[in-house]
């Protein structure tokens, strides 16, 4: 164990799942933020137990090949982004190590060579589709912005790199309006004020909802505010969401629509989608429709087959799968959800897709208890990976082709271990850079069910040659095997 307080000159060799870069004192590891690998620095032990030891950075010796200047000044603080001092090519290489790394931790058997490049952005700034902001005060000056690194305190921003101009504009003007109004924002400490936090979503054609996330439904110059955010070309709905509670959540369970009509439309392959303000619809608009196109890719769906899709949120994957199946049926969680989903069908004229909303792991055995099976199925479950139950149904449903989507390489590791277990081999493996600048990568793993043989081929060579059973010896076996029975 090393002492707190040590300062040593080390060389990073590698990152792990965070971002930190990972170094080695006497074989002792140490995890040091804001370091790449290839790094030289000199570094001061912060923290340490029997396990590994945690350093800053003192001073850089020798930056790596791989070290850019950060395009934003407020990474240092700010936890949106963690690899912005890092070329984006080797990000790319960095998020495939991740899963490759995940998956032999798990021990799957695959091939390294299955697992494709990373697919990135050809400009991997401006993608972001919704931004969620914390709003407080410091030194009675309102702060609007995300979270500092590891903390609730928040990095006062004009502008994010990785969210769009127009949120940017909107961020600037909300700040300026509640000045003007005396609206105060909320205090966790003291827990009084109004505001909590803004939540920005745009579309492709750079429509914006504005959430504004209070206390109490009403405030001193509420509807003033209203009237003048309306005025902002690029607001199409406004809409207060009620969080009273002391809980870090962003959001509460209450919406009222204060302007139009609270909800925003955008587009993926040529499908219309309508997203509400708790729905779920992936951030980056240009990535997804890569991997939602990968995963229907690796589907193969055929017009005869039923296709699952579970965790299907607004019926994205659902919508696409179904202009080549037989029938969709889609599983999820939230049922605001399942309303926009049933209402996108609609809306894209598709008839063959059914939604159900409700726990995963309690409707997909319901349904295979009813005898409806897949012969492929899609899931996309949340970061906590999928349940057991519905791990365990997909091995006794055993479709021939299984496509898991994921947000998180470790759970993904582990559920297609699992599957493994289940009589699935991986097939192919495409990492996506979803989230440009930070350590998250999302992949689409293509999986094939291996069919247990149902015949043995015995190959018999009649004649009297060695090795061969001559045919009286044939003939009297048979003869015995009648008087026996």
């Amino acid at each position: 164990m090393l002492e707190i307080g040590l300062v040593k000159e080390v060389e990073i060799i590698d990152m792990n799942h965070t971002g930190q870069g990972v170094a080695k004192i006497n074989n002792f590891v140490v995890f040091v933020s804001d370091a790449i690998t290839g790094d030289k620095v000199k570094i001061k032990i912060t923290d340490t137990n029997k396990n590994y030891a945690v350093g800053e950075i003192i001073s850089i010796i020798k930056p790596s090949e791989f070290r850019i200047e950060p395009h934003c000044p407020h990474f240092q603080q700010c936890g949106g982004c963690q690899l912005m001092h890092m070329d984006y090519k080797e990000q790319l290489k960095y998020k495939r190590d991740r899963v490759i790394n995940e998956f032999r931790r798990a021990k799957v058997n695959f091939e390294e060579s299955i697992v494709n490049d990373t697919i990135g952005m050809d400009e991997p700034y401006r993608y972001r589709n919704k931004t969620a902001f914390s709003v407080t005060e410091k030194n009675n000056e309102i702060q609007i912005g995300p979270y500092e690194q590891s903390t609730y305190n928040t990095v006062n921003i004009t502008s994010c790199l990785i969210q769009s101009k127009a949120a940017d504009e909107v961020v600037i003007i909300f700040k300026n309006l509640m000045e003007k109004y005396n609206i105060k924002a909320y205090d966790k400490k003291t827990r009084k004020g109004i505001v909590r936090n803004i939540v920005i979503r745009n579309n492709q054609k750079s429509q914006l909802m504005l959430i504004i996330v209070t206390t109490t439904e009403n405030f001193q110059n509420k509807e003033l505010l209203v009237n003048e955010l309306s005025q902002i070309q690029n607001i199409i709905t406004i809409v207060q969401n009620i969080n009273n509670k002391d809980t870090n959540l962003i959001m509460g369970r209450k919406n009222i629509t204060l302007y139009g009509e609270s909800t925003i439309i955008d587009t993926i392959d040529d499908l219309s989608f309508t997203i509400s303000p708790e729905t779920f619809f992936q951030i980056n608009p240009i990535q997804t429709e890569k991997l939602y196109q990968t995963a229907i890719e690796y589907a193969d769906i055929d017009k005869g087959d039923v296709c699952f899709d579970i965790y299907c949120g607004i019926g994205t994957i659902s919508l696409m799968a179904a202009k080549k199946a037989k029938r969709v049926y889609g599983i999820e969680l939230v049922e605001r959800s399942i309303i926009n989903a049933r209402e996108n069908a609609k809306k894209n004229n598709i008839s063959n897709v059914e939604f159900y909303a409700g726990k995963a792991e309690e409707i997909l055995p319901k349904l295979y208890k009813q005898n409806i099976k897949a012969d492929i199925i899609i899931v996309d479950p949340p970061r906590k990976g999928c349940e057991k139950e519905v791990i365990d149904t997909i091995i006794s449903m055993s479709p021939e082709r299984l496509v898991y989507v994921s947000c998180n390489p470790s759970t993904l590791a582990r559920d297609v271990k699992l599957l493994e277990y289940g009589g699935y081999n991986v097939i192919k493996v495409q990492p996506v850079d979803q989230f440009s600048w930070s350590v998250h990568v999302e992949t689409v793993v293509s999986l094939s069910h291996k069919k247990a043989d149902t015949h043995i081929n015995i190959n018999v060579e009649f004649g009297d040659d060695k090795g061969q059973i001559p045919i009286d010896t044939i003939a009297r076996k048979a003869e015995e095997s009648k008087k026996i029975i």
